[in-house]
């Protein structure tokens, strides 16, 4: 069973089911050359792909080019079905730092054949989390900052407050879609400069004030 840790805490929640969201920042939408669009786009992971800081990330045999994407996670806490935007503010239990590796090869055929990108986001050890802290100990402003290195080269460093869709606007919407419950997580999408990892690699992720993580793909 995966879990997630809170800090100051010993309860340990189990993992529900994983909600992304996709295009979330425009100069990342701009850098891969996709379209934006009005609604957040969605898609879903496994919670067999979730490892956690500090343990390993498998390069897949079937692909060349998978590349870092790194996210706000939310972690909700309490059932919530058609949220208005109080109740989803009051849904988000805590917060945390997600990796979503993603085949982009994989991913890019598949775009091109009009089929899903389950393959491409869904292998296993392509979910790594840090630690989770309560939303009851830290109150997230988006002033934020989050960095990815690898080895030791920042790639991804910007302010959450450039998300197109805010975590309480994510949660309304995805609620109007499916019904959200206690340990649901969601990606709240990626920033600009996403690039390829090799193996060997070293990867670092942060989000300030939050949490944080490290890695290496094998």
């Amino acid at each position: 069973m995966k879990t997630i840790k809170l800090k100051n805490g010993s309860k340990e929640i189990p993992i529900n089911k994983i909600v992304c969201v996709g295009r979330n920042y425009v100069e990342h939408i701009q850098e891969l050359g996709n379209e934006q669009h009005e609604k957040p786009v969605i898609f879903l992971k496994t919670v067999t792909s979730v490892i956690y800081s500090g343990e390993e990330i498998i390069y897949p045999s079937f692909s060349d080019d998978m590349h870092h994407e790194t996210e706000l996670v939310l972690l909700i806490g309490s059932m919530v079905k058609d949220a208005k935007r109080i109740e989803a503010e009051k849904a988000i239990a805590g917060y945390g730092v997600g990796l979503d590796m993603t085949l982009r090869d994989v991913q890019n055929d598949l775009k091109k054949k009009g089929h899903p990108w389950t393959i491409a986001k869904c292998f296993d050890t392509s979910t790594m989390l840090s630690d989770f802290i309560s939303s009851d100990d830290y109150k997230l402003t988006l002033n934020e900052t989050v960095t990815l290195k690898v080895n030791g080269e920042v790639r991804q460093n910007d302010k959450l407050n450039k998300m197109i869709f805010n975590p309480a606007q994510i949660v309304e919407y995805i609620s109007s879609l499916m019904t959200l419950e206690e340990g649901d997580l969601i990606f709240t999408g990626t920033p600009k400069g996403v690039s390829k990892v090799n193996r060997g690699d070293v990867l670092e992720a942060q989000i300030e004030n939050v949490s944080k993580l490290n890695c290496k793909v094998v």
